[in-house]
């Protein structure tokens, strides 16, 4: 692969400003303030922005590519999305003097391919609808659920490091990463094979199937950890990485003793794990056919996190009952705010997502928004809780970026105003 005078320009330039940017105080200043709040000490919330509709945010051409390679492309996406987010939605957010070179590796995956009907409103936009046809419907179909193949490919790896080592020279250090961790929602993966409604019914009227078909996709999960363990293929999250669907990873209980830098363990990582389709199911039903596989995985990992968009206000004691390393807690705008405070109080970091669909309103209000972020704020501060705002499913802004600047700036504001 050979890299253009062009496209080795653009991209130093944007690691020029990259660096400057990552070169301030405030960027040590805010990763000490997430490692606070990871800990469970008195930190003001912090704000994070993710999930966001990349495809409506472009304004004077500074998300427009001018790379002409696509591996060129593909860094300087990155390079302009993190570049904007700095300028107009910075909240908490930490930028590290670095450069990531993803590791090269492959993976077989679990032998099902999503088979459903796709409805598009923006061709543009990659959140879509979907109905599943289903594809486990008998004992027989467990058997299609396949144990994943993990592979590396060192020299590609090695090829791909050197291009950017020989882009970046004197400007960013390059570093290697594996995997960072992982997304664990094998219930969010089983539901689009089975169906939705038929799922639901088949947890009462077929529930010996249901724990059959759940106990191999999580053998399959962990069959697949093993190896990328084995290969030395982890990587620390314990910094500015995303952990589960909250805040930065940031914490030094992390990685545990014993650790190896060449060989990183799950146990020095952050676990997540989640159970979406669990929405309205009984906390006893979602102990029965969830928490209790999910445990399996998150015992491997130093810390944990649970949760996206299930409201777990009212199931707590189980997720203390089953999760002895559980340190934060997906709170979204559907659980009862009274009762959720009260539930997670000090124990635990309330991980909290606002109501995106105020951003995508025929009229904005940032009005409304600072209403049901204060009402929050309010009462978990009345309850001692350490909080993180954490704004994501932003599916739309209707075109109009400037919501989201505006929201950036009133949640971090409001969020001063809330400080311990």
């Amino acid at each position: 692969m050979e890299i253009s005078r062009h496209d080795k320009e653009i991209l130093r330039s944007l690691a020029s400003e990259l660096a400057e940017i990552a070169s301030l105080p405030v960027q040590k200043e805010k990763a000490e303030m997430w490692k606070r709040l990871n800990k469970l000490e008195d930190v003001k919330p912090m704000v994070w922005i993710n999930e966001i509709p990349w495809h409506e945010m472009n304004v004077n051409d500074e998300l427009t590519l001018q790379c002409e390679s696509e591996f060129c492309r593909m860094i300087e996406q990155h390079l302009r999305q993190t570049i904007y987010q700095w300028r107009h939605l910075r909240a908490d957010m930490v930028i590290e003097p670095k450069i990531y070179c993803p590791k090269v590796i492959y993976d077989t995956g679990f032998g099902i391919s999503e088979d459903s009907d796709v409805v598009k409103i923006d061709s543009n936009n990659p959140v879509v609808s979907r109905h599943f046809h289903p594809q486990i419907q008998s004992e027989e179909d467990i058997e299609k659920i396949k144990y994943p193949v993990v592979t590396y490919d060192a020299d590609a790896t090695e090829e791909r490091y050197q291009l950017m080592c020989y882009i970046f020279d004197g400007i960013l250090p390059v570093e290697k990463i594996g995997a960072p961790g992982f997304w664990f929602a094998p219930w969010d993966l089983l539901v689009t094979w089975w169906g939705v409604e038929e799922l639901m019914i088949d947890l009462v009227e077929r529930p010996e199937l249901v724990h059959k078909a759940i106990a191999r996709l999580v053998d399959a999960h962990l069959h697949r950890l093993d190896q990328y363990e084995s290969l030395g293929l982890l990587s620390l999250n314990n910094g500015p990485v995303r952990v589960g669907s909250g805040g930065y990873g940031y914490t030094d209980e992390l990685p545990k003793p014993g650790f190896n830098p060449e060989h990183v363990r799950a146990i020095d990582l952050w676990g997540c794990a989640t159970a979406q389709i669990f929405v309205a199911v009984s906390p006893q039903m979602h102990e029965e056919f969830a928490v209790k596989y999910e445990k399996r995985w998150l015992d491997r990992f130093g810390l944990s996190y649970y949760g996206c968009c299930e409201p777990l206000h009212r199931k707590m004691d189980m997720l203390r009952r089953n999760i002895p390393n559980l340190r934060k807690v997906s709170m979204n705008y559907r659980v009862n705010i009274d009762e959720a405070v009260e539930a997670v109080g000090r124990d635990y970091v309330f991980s909290y997502k606002p109501n995106p669909a105020v951003l995508a309103e025929a009229v904005w209000s940032v009005e409304k928004a600072r209403a049901e972020l204060e009402y929050v704020l309010k009462r978990a501060k009345a309850k001692g809780c350490i909080v993180e705002i954490i704004m994501k499913d932003i599916s739309t802004v209707n075109y109009q970026p400037h919501r989201l600047w505006e929201w950036a700036k009133m949640a971090s504001e409001l969020a001063e105003e809330y400080s311990q």
